[in-house]
């Protein structure tokens, strides 16, 4: 039985977790939160600072990851949709022996100025940015990058501490909240690029990196317009934009290092028809978009994962797109979304969620007790409705209309 250690088990890696084991994998799942939902379903469960490459690496020890160095095929360590646990994973990796991300290209994935800077060299298309580390440089920084802009942790995650800076006194406001969710204490301002949000998903093979889906990721207005609500494949830019988004995806993260593995770059069609690059990971996305990748275009980035992890082939039939189609998905969040906000006291049925003609699959994260606020980060989406259908205009109508009937009641 094959040993893989997941660092990181929230509700993203719960399906993660269930899906290895389902694979005759043993799960040890890791992580600093011991109410994290997937520590529940693993076959061992520990607490630890996931920032922590010394204890990671004991962990990985004390269960047998030292004693098979020389089996990489059979013991291996392992992040899915948290950026956070990137480098400490490619850390831990390279100490053991196991295949993984160079430590050099985890470091340029998850430090935001260290990935623009890379990018800048490459002359790939990104937004002017600068760097602040303090007000005064902060101050410098808008000078240069104009207004409005996106003021972000440098290497942060999940939306927490990304704010729109429209005027030099939101820097004032908002600068001491985005340096307290970055590690390294460094924030980054970035000019605001208007246009249409995409995510792409690829697959790198020996260094070949290939797109799996471009589809549009679409987010609200206000303090939360860093969160996406809804995503919709196929993209809906066509034509040269089209050839060029998927290029400069493909591009970005081989420029960044993924040699192997799943990425995610987040792209930005402009209406004068041009690219630019938002962001980029080296990880298997979220469990939304994990979906919306099975359902559009038939490959199941866990298991391309964990195959990749584990040192094993991947096939062409593992890792291309066997069909597509239109999907959309529905987070589950307060407005624009359907939930209303308060404490959550009950959560009627799911069987007329699932009975929407298109609905393919849901994923409900609420429970009484559960906290139901306006949309402000990552956190505050609660589950989402997959739905298909002829087009994608039909495809989020349906998802759209699933969520709609899921009754939630709060005070």
């Amino acid at each position: 039985m094959t040993g893989v250690l997941l660092v990181g088990a929230g509700r993203d890696q719960r399906a993660t977790i269930v899906h290895a084991r389902g694979l005759g994998h043993r799960v040890i799942a890791a992580d600093d939160d011991p109410r994290a939902e997937g520590l529940g379903r693993a076959d061992v469960a520990e607490v630890a600072d996931l920032d922590d490459a010394d204890v990671i690496e004991a962990l990985a020890r004390s269960h047998g990851v030292e004693a098979v160095l020389t089996l990489a095929r059979d013991r291996t360590v392992l992040t899915v949709a948290r950026d956070r646990a990137v480098l400490t994973v490619a850390i831990v990796s390279e100490r053991l022996g196991l295949p993984c991300l160079a430590r050099d290209a985890a470091h340029r994935f998850t430090h935001k100025l260290a990935m623009r800077r890379t990018l800048a060299e490459e002359g790939l298309p990104q937004p002017a940015f600068a760097a602040a580390r303090s007000l005064a440089e902060g101050r410098a920084a808008l000078e240069t990058v104009g207004l409005p802009a996106v003021l972000k942790p440098a290497d942060g995650e999940r939306q927490h501490g990304v704010f729109r800076i429209d005027d030099p006194g939101d820097l004032e406001s908002h600068l001491h909240a985005a340096l307290a969710e970055s590690r390294s204490q460094e924030a980054l301002l970035e000019r605001f690029v208007d246009g249409a949000e995409m995510n792409a998903v690829v697959v790198a093979r020996d260094g070949v990196v290939r797109l799996l889906t471009l589809s549009d990721r679409l987010r609200p207005e206000g303090p939360g317009f860093g969160v996406a609500w809804a995503h919709v494949h196929p993209a809906r830019i066509h034509s040269d934009q089209l050839v060029a988004a998927e290029r400069t995806a493909e591009r970005v993260a081989a420029v960044l290092g993924l040699r192997h593995g799943v990425g995610l770059v987040q792209l930005i069609a402009t209406s004068d028809g041009e690219v630019s690059v938002i962001g980029a990971a080296a990880r298997t996305p979220s469990a939304p978009l994990t979906e919306l990748v099975r359902h559009a275009v038939g490959v199941d980035l866990v298991d391309l994962s964990l195959r990749v992890a584990l040192g094993q082939d991947v096939p062409d039939e593992v890792a291309s797109p066997r069909f597509s189609l239109p999907v959309a998905i529905r987070s589950l969040t307060a407005a624009p979304g359907p939930l209303p906000t308060g404490i959550v006291t009950r959560v009627g049925a799911l069987g007329p969620v699932l009975s929407v003609d298109g609905v393919v699959a849901e994923k409900t994260y609420l429970s009484a007790g559960t906290v139901v606020a306006p949309v402000r980060t990552a956190d505050d989406r609660h589950g989402h409705v997959v739905a298909t259908g002829p087009t994608t205009v039909e495809a989020l109508e349906s998802a759209d209309h699933a969520a709609g009937l899921l009754v939630v009641e709060v005070e």
